[in-house]
């Protein structure tokens, strides 16, 4: 079965639809950065620039190799949302005039002892509790070092997908009260996708958004995938009542049914977690799962679908069956899919017409 393949379409017209109905939310000051770490969730992070650059007041990453490979396409703000952790990597920012997320005194100790203060992004830990600084450290940091100096004031949300979540009002309280007592040259910077969608009213000066960006944000149908997941059906069979299909013979037939093989598994990057009957589309219909996933083959009821032939397109998610589909079908995240997705798909970038 050499001479077909699964393939991911990527399509650039979309990131900018997601892009243009995210920023209408956004405040007049408000500035926009595209989060296009990790290979911008696997759409091809050289391409995205491009295609993007004139919709994005700035490109956000962590690795330090995706911010050079942005810098040889674009001269807007890089931000390197993890910062650096050696001298080694400051240089190369400095030569590369990247923006720098400071959130640990490690980090800070390398920046004093360079002097350097361009640029600066500190981030605060109001209840995510994984990176930024305690609020007494940071304010002990500001008052010595920072109370003259221009920099960024950051934090991340933990639930800003959940508005009955209390965790966001403390959250946002927290930032407020240190922002309050830093002086006014500053800039802030709180919203990503969920925080945009949900509380646009704190977009403040600078908005992160990644996932928005990529249609994969759970609770806004207007926000389509920009990704297409196919393969091909390669097998028809016809199986009776009690008949069981793949591994470890999961899926029992209740009736007499049609059952395809598609040509895509765990090894192409479809979790093998995949649920009985999660919807996938043939010729603009919805089928479902039926049978375990394996690694090449993935096995789909299409009983009731007028017309199916082998080599017909199966799609796992696309703009018309959104990947939050199957994500929530199958207690998954849409970032997980998206980056999951193996080199041996053939991806196909779509070109901006």
């Amino acid at each position: 079965m050499t001479s077909i393949n699964s393939e991911l379409i990527i399509d650039p017209i979309i990131f900018r639809e997601n892009i243009s109905l995210l920023k209408n939310k956004l405040n007049d000051s408000s500035k926009f950065m595209a989060v296009i770490k990790s290979d911008a969730y696997g759409h091809h992070l050289e391409n995205i620039v491009k295609d993007i650059q004139d919709l994005s007041d700035g490109f956000g990453v962590v690795r330090i190799d995706e911010a050079k490979k942005i810098r040889k396409l674009s001269n807007k703000k890089i931000l390197l949302m993890q910062g650096v952790y050696s001298k080694k990597d400051l240089n190369t920012s400095i030569e590369n005039n990247f923006d720098l997320v400071v959130h640990n005194m490690n980090q800070f100790e390398i920046i004093k002892d360079a002097n350097h203060y361009e640029g600066l992004w500190f981030k605060l830990n109001t209840g995510m509790n994984r990176l930024g600084f305690e609020t007494n450290e940071f304010l002990e940091i500001y008052e010595q070092y920072l109370h003259d100096k221009k920099f960024t004031l950051m934090t991340h949300l933990a639930s800003s997908n959940d508005t009955s979540s209390l965790s966001n009002e403390s959250q946002f309280k927290i930032f407020e009260d240190i922002s309050s007592k830093l002086n006014k040259s500053i800039e802030r910077s709180i919203a990503n996708t969920g925080c945009i969608m949900n509380y646009p009213n704190k977009t403040y000066d600078w908005v992160r958004c990644g996932i928005g960006i990529y249609g994969g944000y759970i609770g806004d149908d207007k926000l389509k995938t920009a990704m297409t997941l196919r393969s091909p059906i390669v097998n028809l069979r016809n199986i009776s009542k009690g008949d069981k299909v793949g591994y470890d013979g999961r899926a029992v037939a209740q009736k007499d049914m049609k059952i395809a093989s598609v040509y895509l598994g765990y090894a192409d990057g479809l979790p093998v977690s995949i649920n009985d009957g999660t919807s996938v589309m043939v010729n603009d219909e919805i089928a479902s799962v039926f049978g375990k996933v394996s690694m090449d083959l993935t096995t789909i009821d299409v009983s009731h679908l007028d017309k199916c032939s082998v080599g017909d397109w199966c799609e796992f998610f696309s703009p018309k069956l959104p990947i939050t589909n199957i994500a929530s079908s199958n207690n998954l995240i849409s970032y997980y899919l998206m980056t999951s997705v193996k080199s041996r798909v053939k991806k196909v970038y779509k070109t901006l017409d």
